[in-house]
């Protein structure tokens, strides 16, 4: 029976060696890489956020857009018309009751 050399056991032995080092570079950056498998949850975690995000805007945007509509000449609502003049312009009529709920930003308590 003849034994095969050394070197000859090494050449047989490379290209499974290099396939298994190819096959683990493959696999580490298919998980790990910048398209891998942790990439990509990344980016759907961010389009989650950014989809949560977009729905509170259109909702806001929504209100706005009924408020505007209240206060178009075709459709002016009178009372709206009245409350948001009042509020910017801080008036009330002379007969009315006015609580301030809230006290203007830097101003001083009254002393007793």
């Amino acid at each position: 029976m003849i034994r095969p050399s050394q070197p000859l056991r090494l050449r047989q032995a490379l290209v499974p060696f290099i396939c298994i080092i190819a096959l683990g570079y493959f696999a580490y950056h298919a998980v790990y890489g910048r398209h891998g498998f942790i990439s990509w949850l990344d980016i759907q975690n961010r389009i989650d956020t950014l989809e949560h995000q977009l729905a509170e805007v259109e909702a806001k945007r929504a209100q706005l857009d009924r408020q505007v509509a209240l206060l178009r000449p075709e459709s002016l609502d009178p009372d709206l018309l009245d409350e948001r003049a009042r509020a910017a312009l801080g008036y009330a009529n002379p007969g009315e009751i006015v609580i301030f709920l809230d006290p203007p930003a830097g101003a001083a308590r009254p002393a007793r």
